[in-house]
């Protein structure tokens, strides 16, 4: 998506293309219609860094000190602190503040786990000697009460306040249980082909998932974002870690990254291009080191090959405008529609 400055809007009007004054009112609209879009000001950041401050109090910098409260005093310490966290988006939310409003809600749900180890514990049902601060430490199966709990809360929140930030917790939390699926699956063994396979089968599930969701809200917010974003990470992962004696399947490795970038590239995705890029500079490089590592030719073939990709972006951008155009009419309307609001 383009981003409009006041120095683009004033060469627009050195070139009597806008009046100024019709510069200076199209910037402010532009402001106002996407103030509580996520961008790179100081407000903003503002807003992220206290809330990850919080959230990450209450989840990844949790320490021990907790655990003298035991479970009635940490269930109780969550639900205060819930009811806290739901006033102030109420009240964020009716200020019209979107953003805040967003990041206090994501930080009721990620008490969630909390809360429930705190239930746990007051019940005298867990299971071992382990204590919350290793559930994002450590792989195990009984951490899947805690996940299910949270996605409950976390869908129910995301319906009752429709917040794109709210899928950050829903999204990490799919993740998690991917890898403690495969825990309760192995019976705790480090079943490291088991946990790789998983890893791949359920980030291209979750893939899926963004996509449906970036279909469905194609003409609001961006709710799909944190979902692609883990799915991506968890398939190329998983995909990265299998291991393969044979050139063909390195080969097919290489070009499965190669349509992520392009994936990356038509949803306007980043984590695709980034991560597909990873995975071809990786095997770019087995290839200069391994396979022809005695080769002087092959320096010069790579440069050819670069080369002749940056004379296809040449005609890419010479064309694009007609085959985009073309391409599109042969899709369905809904996914046409999401790649006209993401170009």
């Amino acid at each position: 998506m383009m981003n409009l400055t006041r120095k683009n809007l004033g060469e627009a009007v050195n070139k009597n293309i806008l009046s100024a004054s019709q510069a200076d009112a199209l910037f402010d609209f532009l402001q106002e219609q996407t103030h509580d879009t996520p961008r790179f000001t100081f407000t903003h950041v503002l807003y992220y860094l206290g809330g990850l401050v919080a959230i990450g109090a209450m989840t990844l910098f949790m320490n021990l000190g907790w655990e003298s409260f035991g479970g009635a005093g940490i269930l109780l310490i969550s639900l205060v602190y819930a009811t806290l966290g739901l006033k102030m988006t109420n009240v964020f939310a009716a200020r019209n503040l979107p953003i805040p409003a967003g990041i206090s809600a994501t930080f009721v749900v990620c008490l969630t786990p909390l809360a429930i180890y705190g239930l746990q514990q007051w019940l005298g049902v867990w299971p071992d000697e382990s204590v919350y601060r290793d559930y994002h430490r450590y792989i195990k199966w009984h951490w899947l009460y805690m996940e299910l709990a949270t996605l409950a809360v976390g869908v129910v929140v995301a319906w009752k306040y429709p917040y794109p930030f709210l899928i950050m917790p829903i999204a990490v939390t799919l993740w998690y249980m991917s890898m403690d699926i495969t825990a309760m699956i192995s019976g705790g063994d480090n079943n490291w082909e088991l946990r790789k396979l998983v890893s791949l089968y359920a980030g291209l599930l979750m893939i899926c998932l963004a996509f449906w969701i970036d279909v469905r809200s194609r003409h609001q917010a961006d709710y799909a974002f944190w979902i692609y974003m883990f799915g991506v990470t968890a398939f190329w992962g998983g995909l990265s870690l299998q291991n393969s004696e044979f050139e063909l399947s390195k080969f097919i490795y290489f070009c499965i990254n190669l349509v992520m970038i392009g994936v990356g590239v038509v949803l306007v995705r980043r984590v695709f291009v980034v991560f597909g890029a990873l995975g071809s500079c990786g095997y770019i490089a087995h290839l200069a080191y391994d396979v022809f590592k005695d080769s002087w030719l092959f320096p010069i073939a790579l440069t050819v090959i670069g080369l002749g990709i940056i004379y296809l972006g040449i005609l890419w951008q010479k064309h694009e405008k007609a085959i985009t155009e073309k391409s599109r009419r042969m899709l369905p309307l809904a996914l046409r529609e999401l790649l006209e609001a993401r170009s």
